[in-house]
């Protein structure tokens, strides 16, 4: 790489930041290995939420210390130094012949000096084994001394080990790089392929349609002919009938005339005369049996296949006839409730069984409600062979939903989809059964997405399928009266207890206590929440106006006391930790107060009442991650969403028994309230 950056094809690219296209300052390396500006990172963060490298688009989880945290390019900037030499500058006031520079070595002249943090005037020498830590030799005499915690060696040493650890990995890039390449040529061979497969197909496409018009204009021919034949037809043997029945009428016209004109005209001697004959003629005429009726009846054009059975059938008229397998197509059908935007999720797949990609034509689904109303579908690409099927039901009860891929059915199409009201399932009835519940109070969310219950009556935890709500386990909890609940990122159980033998007691998965934390500060402990690092939240309520929540390390620790002297009756809490916003119910002043981290209030909302947006002894609370707020209320039930800044949003419900306790959060969207009077947990679909 040295000779390659030190020849005349040096690339200016290679030194240029890709979101400022400028020479890199301070450039900063993502995990990902992209490199750029150190204060372009800042701004890129600043606008991007959640956070993507700039170039590959791969996320980015920042160090505590954000960007600052990150490493430091320092090949880049030896790289600028070199170029500012070649072009005559000096980065580091050092002459340096235009031999060295020219030389393939000469890049290695151009490393700056890293110096340590510590004592800036030391450079870094060692690397401390045990702390992963590049250090200087004032280091290896104070703070990392020889010893069974710390291991010095020098730099050169451990920088040998690790070149040839990455030689090793650049031996394996090698036939990867080239498998990869090998798949660039074939993609781009069917680029290639790509237009001539399309004018083919639109050839046989038009050539196809054309015979079907073709073979409709043919038969509409033969109809309108038919017709014309039929018309002629018709018309001959009409004008046959009729002149037959004219002649009947002639004749006894005639006979009439005849008649009429001897009885009021004739001699005595005429009458005598030509009576009989008369009379023999009109009584021949008037019992001749005629045929006075027709055998036309209208002619008309039936439709043998209707128009509507043709639209039907139409999709089927042709196909284009992609590496998609219909057999192997799969539909998930998501929980549908009523007045929700709700989804099924179709998979394209080839018949290896890979994900495949086809053309939005392609896919087509309809719905149908309980009484064969059609209900408005979308069908949109997620990604390649991911599709979104969506609808907003308007009723409850069995909607069927067709889905069909290159005019063939899905495998299982149509589909049952059972649309509920909310809640959409209610867990658990009054009891000390499995499945059954007593006095249910805190809630939360495990990590394989289940809902775990403290039960008050049954002084046990119970954890619950979240989709059928069958019982899978349960554990008994000490303490008089348990409370709060949550789930660490090692997935144990942290619950609560206040009254005789209170504290916090942390429990593995499976149940088993693992330890109870008392820390002196600790005073009947209701609500609690663990963040992400491990540091917890614990409402504690003493009295008076001693009640607060408790920041406090994973050891139980103190950190510090936040909202004394301002809560009134604090409950349940929630950290929003993406804005670092710590939420906190208070019963006694009907109110949700927002603090930071550090004990900072920065705002409250809510007021008595039975309004929307007003509270009644508010209890539960929780965040979703686009920052709004869901409150349960003890005193009548409902539940309630706020925006990130508490003002209201819409009611969800009033949970079974009108006594609302803690409330979680599921990874699919779905609220899971406590009710306290109603023995069960029900959920509720909000977004």
């Amino acid at each position: 790489m040295a000779s390659k950056m030190a020849s005349d094809d040096f690339v200016d690219e290679f030194l240029t930041c890709a979101i400022c296209m400028l020479n890199f300052r301070d450039p900063k390396i993502l995990p990902c290995l992209h490199s750029f500006c150190r204060e372009c990172l800042q701004e890129w963060t600043a606008k991007q939420q959640p956070l993507e490298c700039p170039t590959c688009r791969e996320p980015v989880r920042l160090p505590d210390q954000g960007v600052d945290g990150l490493r430091t390019n320092f090949y880049v900037n030896n790289l600028l130094d070199f170029a500012a030499a070649k072009k005559g500058a000096e980065p580091d006031h050092e002459v340096t012949t235009e031999e060295t520079l020219k030389a393939e070595e000469g890049m290695s002249k151009f490393h700056r000096k890293r110096h340590c943090d510590k004592h800036k005037k030391y450079e870094l020498e060692f690397y401390c084994e045990s702390c992963k830590a590049m250090v200087c030799t004032a280091c290896t005499v104070v703070d990392h001394r020889p010893s069974k915690d710390h291991n010095p060696v020098e730099i050169a040493t451990v920088a040998q080990a690790r070149k040839e650890t990455l030689q090793g990995l650049l031996q394996d890039i090698d036939p990867r790089l080239k498998e990869i390449q090998d798949a660039v040529k074939e993609v781009d061979r069917k680029i290639s392929k790509l237009v001539p497969t399309k004018e083919e197909a639109t050839d046989q496409a038009k050539a196809y349609f054309r015979k079907l018009a073709d073979l409709l204009q043919k038969r509409e021919d033969e109809i309108l002919s038919q017709i014309d034949e039929q018309c002629r037809a018709d018309g001959k043997a009409l004008q046959t009938k009729k002149e037959a029945i004219e002649f009947e009428l002639a004749g006894l016209t005639s006979a009439q005339m005849f008649c009429q004109q001897a009885v009021e005209h004739g001699s005595d001697v005429h009458v005598l005369e030509v009576g009989n004959q008369v009379q023999t003629r009109v009584e021949t005429l008037l019992t001749k049996e005629v045929d006075l009726e027709s055998d036309w009846r209208e002619f008309q054009f039936v439709e043998n296949t209707t128009v509507v059975d043709v639209e039907k059938e139409v999709d089927n008229f042709g196909g284009v006839h992609t590496n998609v397998d219909v057999s192997k197509c799969k539909v998930a059908v998501k929980p549908a409730v009523r007045g929700f935007e709700c989804v099924a999720e179709l998979t394209t797949l080839s018949k290896e069984g890979r994900l495949c990609f086809t053309n939005s034509k392609s896919v087509k689904a309809s719905m149908k409600d309980p009484s064969g109303t059609n209900v408005a579908t979308q069908v949109q690409m997620k990604s390649r062979g991911l599709w979104k099927i969506s609808y907003t039901p308007e009723v409850t009860g069995n909607h069927k939903l067709e889905v069909k891929v290159n005019s063939q059915q899905v495998a299982g199409s149509p589909f049952d989809v059972d649309v509920k009201g909310n809640p959409v399932l209610t867990i658990g009835q009054e009891g000390s059964g499995v499945g059954e519940l007593s006095l249910p109070v805190g809630v939360a969310v495990d990590k394989d997405g289940n809902i775990a219950v403290v039960e008050q009556g049954n002084k046990r935890v119970q954890v619950f399928d979240k989709d059928t709500g069958q019982s899978l386990r349960s554990f008994p909890v000490e303490g008089e009266n348990p409370f709060g609940i949550d789930v660490d990122t090692e997935g144990r159980f942290l619950v609560t207890s206040w009254g005789e033998n209170y504290g916090l007691r942390r429990y593995y998965k499976e149940g088993k206590l693992l330890n109870t934390l008392k820390p002196d500060c600790m005073c009947d402990p209701h609500g609690v929440t663990v963040l992400k690092d491990g540091r917890m939240v614990v409402v504690n309520r003493p009295g008076s106006r001693e009640d607060s929540c408790l920041l406090l390390q994973p050891d139980g620790s103190l950190i510090r006391e936040i909202g004394k002297g301002q809560l009134q009756g604090p409950v349940f809490v929630s950290v929003d930790e993406s804005r670092e916003v710590l939420l906190v119910t208070d019963s006694d002043a009907h109110k949700v107060f927002a603090f930071d981290l550090d004990g900072n209030r920065k705002f409250d909302f809510g007021r008595q009442g039975d309004n929307n947006g007003e509270l009644q002894s508010p209890f539960g609370v929780t965040s979703d991650p686009a920052g709004n707020i869901i409150v349960s209320n003890e005193g009548d039930g409902r539940v309630q969403v706020f925006a990130p800044d508490g003002t209201f949003k819409q009611k969800l419900g009033t949970v079974k028994g009108g006594d609302a306790s803690g409330v979680a959060l599921t990874p699919d969207g779905y609220i899971a309230v406590a009710c306290w009077e109603g023995h069960c947990v029900e959920l509720y679909r909000y977004m």
